[in-house]
């Protein structure tokens, strides 16, 4: 039986923060737009790209008749933006396939370009209000400490985890619901991996960590840390933003080169992902 439900609940109506996909007037498109974006991107950093995105592509067809440059711009600083292009392929089936109807069944979610197990349970449940196991970092850590009685779930979810996370689902389908949008709340605003505020913890009674005395990550060792400044991540940031300031003109390698000392590699990975295209010993954004 989940003990957790009921009072994760009262408080998630009463605190959850005014998020704007959360709105009942938001679609399956908006949803699902929201779920690619929050992808390892805080929320406050996601909701003016999200204004923005819909704004100029209200539905799956508006995005898949836009020009990939266009959508890297758009895409701006979020981050890993390979998801720009994926969610462009995704909107392109949808438009297609299922006449520009964001599907509701989890397995064809699934078979979506860019959808994987997490994105397809979460817009199943929050796009449709279907009883589904939905397990993002903040709810694996939630269970991890309520129930577990352990810091942090392991790097990789386990199938213990998934059987776990699906037998604490309540039966009832807008209960189902309501504690995955619960958990995943408090997991990003109180229970969060490296800072929690216990005392404003609807469900501090009933957590086995807190009562175990708040024991150290058992699964550390196997964790990999790897600072932002250097690395290949932040070489193709610093090269994509280059790229969307020149606005679909070409800026020559010569010139890319010295901004990163990984700059080379970038660039090929950034071309091999679609997101440049190479004119010889120039770089740009792809074009149609």
């Amino acid at each position: 039986m989940n003990t957790l439900a009921e009072p994760l609940g009262e408080w998630y109506r009463a605190c959850a923060r005014d998020l704007p996909w959360r709105d009942p007037a938001v679609g399956p498109w908006g949803i699902l737009v929201s779920e690619i974006m929050l992808q390892q991107t805080p929320a406050a950093r996601v909701v003016p790209f999200w204004h923005a995105w819909l704004a100029v592509w209200p539905r799956p067809s508006d995005l898949a008749a836009a020009a990939p440059a266009e959508v890297i711009q758009a895409w701006g600083t979020l981050g890993y933006p390979r998801r720009a292009l994926r969610l462009r392929e995704c909107a392109s089936v949808i438009a297609c396939q299922y006449r520009d109807v964001v599907p509701a069944d989890e397995t064809t979610l699934r078979s979506l370009p860019g959808i994987g197990e997490y994105t397809a349970a979460a817009v199943a449940a929050f796009a449709y209000g279907q009883r589904t196991v939905v397990l993002d970092t903040n709810i694996r850590r939630v269970i991890a400490r309520a129930y577990g009685g352990e810091a942090l779930p392991p790097p990789t979810l386990s199938n213990e985890e998934r059987a776990t996370a699906a037998a604490l689902l309540p039966t009832g389908r807008a209960e189902s619901v309501t504690w995955n949008q619960a958990s995943m709340e408090l997991g990003a605003t109180i229970c969060a991996s490296r800072t929690w505020a216990c005392d404003s913890c609807p469900v501090k009674e009933l957590c086995a960590w807190r009562t175990a005395g708040y024991p150290g990550d058992l699964h550390a060792g196997r964790r990999r840390t790897q600072p932002w400044e250097g690395t290949h991540r932040q070489a193709r940031g610093r090269i994509l933003a280059l790229l969307r300031e020149a606005e679909g003109e070409s800026v020559p390698v010569a010139a890319l080169l010295p901004v990163h000392r990984a700059a080379a590699r970038a660039i090929t990975t950034l071309v091999a992902d679609g997101l440049a295209v190479r004119d010889g010993e120039a770089l740009r954004l792809p074009g149609p």
